[in-house]
């Protein structure tokens, strides 16, 4: 019987440690709060295309579709890990490759 992860195309999971850690260190935050696909996807790339290989932006979401859709739509762009506050509020990292 296959798993969750064989069915979906999730990004790794940070734990909250790593993911405090890292955005103090992100180059670009982008406030999704309330906004749905394709917006935040749409977002992301513009936001790629002004940083430099090995920065990282950041989307905080509300939205958990984005957790799944950004990092797909930014494709080879980044390298994508996802954080999952436990109450609703989403973070994910996006690294310039």
């Amino acid at each position: 019987m296959p798993s969750i992860d064989d069915v979906t195309d999730a990004p790794d999971e940070l734990s909250d440690e790593e993911a405090q850690s890292l955005f103090e260190q992100a180059d670009e935050v982008q406030d999704m709060m309330g906004e749905v696909c394709p917006y935040p996807q749409v977002e992301a790339k513009k936001g790629l295309q002004n940083l430099d290989e090995g920065d990282l932006l950041v989307q905080e979401t509300d939205h958990v579709p984005c957790t799944e859709n950004v990092p797909r739509a930014v494709g080879d762009d980044a390298d994508a890990r996802v954080w999952r506050s436990g109450d609703g509020v989403y973070r994910i990292y996006l690294e310039k490759r």
